[in-house]
């Protein structure tokens, strides 16, 4: 958005997509050298879901044995109390909805376990993962 670019959800969704995954794959090969617990949010999953979603491409099907993230996936379902949209955020609740569907799917497909993270405060929200985590 700084620079005026064009690969943005709004404006060109799948270069947005592609970008988003060669970003992760960047953050990926940093957090190798990092000691501990290294979170990801919004990976290379999420972004592959949503270009095969947009253009057909079968790129979730090369993740099943390469780029692999820890097992445990932490997911939190839709909270329409505490979803807003905003300048960077523009897709409404419903697409929210639509996407963590999607997601729900495509993580258990590709081996992954996924947890829900429980609609509560964020220090409880905070425990329950590294408790999920403590317990693999």
């Amino acid at each position: 958005m700084a620079r005026a670019g064009s690969a943005l959800p709004w404006i060109d969704a799948p270069a947005f997509a592609r970008r988003a995954m060669a970003m992760a794959r960047a953050d990926r090969v940093e957090a190798q050298s990092a000691s501990g617990l290294v979170f990801f949010d919004r990976g290379l999953i999420d972004a592959a879901a949503a270009l095969q979603q947009l253009t057909g491409e079968a790129v979730l099907a090369a993740l099943r044995h390469s780029d692999r993230y820890n097992r445990s996936v932490f997911m939190t379902p839709p909270w329409p109390e505490i979803y807003r949209v905003d300048d960077a955020r523009r897709h409404d609740f419903t697409a929210a909805v639509a996407e963590f569907d999607r997601l729900s799917a495509v993580y258990p497909a590709l081996g992954y376990a996924v947890h829900l993270v429980p609609k509560t405060g964020v220090g409880k929200r905070a425990d329950f993962v590294l408790s999920t985590l403590a317990r693999r």
